[in-house]
């Protein structure tokens, strides 16, 4: 059973369909990590376009997704409910394989580094315990106004 479902989620991140990348999740640390569970369905609306004959989710998407666990994460410290957690940087990502309807992304995301506003997270996302996906992303928690 998961410790948060899509509609704790919503309460707890300001993501919302069709931009909500992650489903549940499954593991929570407030202010240390994060596991969640995205599952990647054929209809997904990036995939009209990507790819039409051979549908991959966006590698850019896969990032987001991992984002998204990380703010769980971040978010659910008490002093940061309400707020945003915005992008401001990635680095050292890499793809390792393709992710493909019927999968099921299991996302990771820890906090290594946190100063202030201002963060990093080390994430993976795999499927059936392959990697498919690492990056290093920073963070920034805005005031969510």
């Amino acid at each position: 059973m998961s410790l948060l479902s899509t509609k704790q989620i919503m309460d707890l991140i300001p993501h919302r369909h069709p931009f909500l990348l992650i489903d549940t999740i499954e593991e929570l640390e407030p202010g240390v990590r994060a596991v969640g569970k995205k599952c990647v369905s054929y209809n997904e609306p990036f995939f009209a376009g990507h790819f039409p004959n051979e549908p991959v989710m966006p590698g850019v998407l896969i990032i987001e997704a991992m984002a998204q666990a990380g703010a769980a994460a971040i978010l659910s410290k008490p002093e940061n409910q309400g707020k945003t957690a915005y992008f401001a940087g990635i680095s050292q990502a890499k793809f390792k394989k393709k992710v493909v309807p019927g999968d099921v992304l299991t996302l990771e995301l820890e906090i290594m580094k946190e100063k202030g506003p201002i963060g990093i997270g080390r994430g993976t996302a795999k499927v059936d315990g392959k990697l498919a996906a690492s990056a290093e992303l920073t963070f920034a928690i805005g005031s969510g106004e």
